[in-house]
């Protein structure tokens, strides 16, 4: 999927939220898919920050509002209102710190409790490329991910690894999601609309139960 073409009409807007607990590289990851950037100074997010990208997916424009949250226990007040009307959720942790894996299920409770109930989500173990240091099995994310119906991968901002797949897999889903609810409208009610599409305040129908989109398809990579 290619990014699309600047002064190309977009078709649809999707808000994307990274969260996670505080140095678990969310905004390097950030970084590598908006400006396929890395910096070894990066430093702590304050409050929230985004950045977007606008790519093809089958041959429709998609722009990406990526919300870079804090992981500081001091703004998860704030950060929470940003919560609501994402699309997509990427939950974010260091594999070379089984503490801020332990956190995850805290983080996606929260999330569950501010966001859309049928909201997309993946699970990211960041700084895949430091292998000898870690302390989460590839195993054990993928059991945790399986049992809450979630996406898996593991990714390297450093090595630009499976970062782009990460948040395509997202994107993709989300985009697939919109793309059944607008057939189902659009028979419903036989009318068009040309304005972009997004999800904010909108509620998203996956058919089935939510569970079983995720770890079935078995996106999990490690090396």
């Amino acid at each position: 999927m290619a990014n699309a073409d600047p002064s190309q009409k977009v078709d649809y807007v999707f808000k994307v939220v990274l969260i996670g607990d505080s140095g678990v590289g969310k905004s390097q990851i950030l970084a590598r898919f908006a400006r396929n950037d890395f910096s070894l100074d990066s430093k702590s997010t304050i409050g929230v920050e985004f950045q977007t990208r606008t790519l093809l997916i089958e041959h429709k424009s998609v722009k990406a509002q990526i919300w870079d949250t804090a992981g500081q226990e001091r703004y998860r007040a704030v950060t929470s209102a940003y919560y609501r009307g994402a699309a997509g959720a990427m939950l974010v942790y260091d594999v070379t710190k089984r503490q801020t894996f332990n956190h995850i299920a805290r983080w996606l409770e929260e999330l569950r409790g501010h966001a859309d109930k049928n909201i997309v989500i993946m699970l990211v173990g960041n700084k895949s490329d430091l292998e000898k240091q870690r302390e989460v099995s590839t195993e054990d994310a993928t059991e945790f991910a399986q049992k809450e119906g979630l996406f898996f991968l593991e990714t390297s901002a450093l090595a630009a690894k499976n970062v782009e797949t990460a948040f395509l897999t997202v994107l993709t889903e989300i985009f697939n999601i919109v793309n059944k609810k607008n057939l189902v409208a659009g028979e419903n009610q036989g009318n068009g609309n040309s304005n972009p599409t997004s999800l904010a305040g909108k509620k998203i129908i996956i058919p089935g139960p939510a569970q079983e989109i995720p770890a079935k398809r078995n996106m999990c990579c490690r090396s």
